[in-house]
């Protein structure tokens, strides 16, 4: 009776305000059936945000957030707040994290969340996303968080970056087919993360657009200074494949992992029938801890 009454609920919020496209993406399963509160948390999230113009403010939870994209902002807070894809245990109330990839700051907004204490390195190189990352760590008053205007990558200097502004981005010597039509050219800072595992790291995430290998190569003489890891990897055609030589590494420095699909929903790549074309692109989640 009460599953009825929510779902009845959702589909009230969904033809009342959401457009045709948000409905889709309200029914298609992505709103997960399990927590009828988290589920109707979603719909009106979704009913909220969808047609929210760059530069919004919305309230999330405890927080008060910049939005760049209404879409984007409604998966972030499922991935991140409901269905907790970059959990883990610390050790101590204060662990140390390294964020590269840090978008707006949903990732770090999570993180505080669960770990108040936390002190957090953010790293986000596109110009059109940092304003919003440093806008929402300050309107929050987190303390603890070091950001960096600055691209992850295998040697320090500059580096060709794309960007649509959204959440689409690449380094130029990682874009897999040309770079689409309409984005931005920059020229951000490089950094090697090898040089911010100089002391022990809780938790290492990584969400960088297809330069797994080439950042977990440089830095893999310190990755035993890791706990844990979550790497975003990025399947993309044109690209080297590479999740094997990322997994020998992980395995050579003493780490056990296991590899998600992510969300099959979002990621039609990992969903059967397979198809492995030149043309394939699929992202999948490595949890990694260090067992040696």
């Amino acid at each position: 009776m009460v599953q009825k009454a929510i779902e009845l609920n959702l589909k009230t919020i969904g033809r009342k305000v959401l457009p045709s496209s948000a409905r889709r993406l309200l029914y298609s399963g992505r709103v997960s059936a399990g927590k009828l509160r988290e589920n109707l948390t979603l719909a009106g999230l979704l009913a909220r945000t969808w047609g929210k113009k760059p530069g919004s403010w919305v309230r999330y939870d405890k927080y008060r957030v910049r939005i760049n994209d209404g879409p984007n902002f409604y998966l972030l807070c499922k991935d991140l707040f409901v269905r907790k894809l970059y959990h883990f245990t610390a050790q101590a109330a204060d662990p140390r994290i390294l964020d590269c990839g840090g978008n707006i700051g949903m990732s770090i907004l999570y993180f505080k969340h669960v770990y108040p204490q936390s002190r957090i390195i953010a790293f986000e190189p596109d110009p059109a996303i940092f304003p919003y990352l440093k806008d929402n760590i300050g309107e929050n008053r987190l303390d603890n968080v070091t950001l960096m205007q600055a691209a992850v990558t295998k040697e320090e200097g500059t580096l060709a970056f794309y960007s649509d502004g959204l959440y689409g981005s690449c380094l130029a010597n990682h874009a897999s087919r040309g770079i689409p039509e309409g984005w931005t050219r920059y020229d951000v800072p490089c950094v090697r993360l090898s040089k911010y595992l100089d002391e022990p790291v809780d938790l290492l995430k990584m969400n960088i657009e297809g330069a797994e290998y080439d950042v977990i190569s440089e830095c893999a003489g310190r990755l035993r200074q890791v706990r844990e890891l979550i790497i975003e990897y990025h399947h993309l055609p044109g690209l080297p494949r590479t999740l094997h030589r990322i997994l020998s590494i992980l395995h050579e420095c003493g780490f056990e992992y296991l590899i998600n699909d992510f969300d099959s929903e979002t990621n039609p790549g990992v969903r059967a029938p397979f198809e492995l074309a030149p043309e394939s692109r699929y992202f999948l989640l490595i949890y990694a801890r260090r067992v040696a």
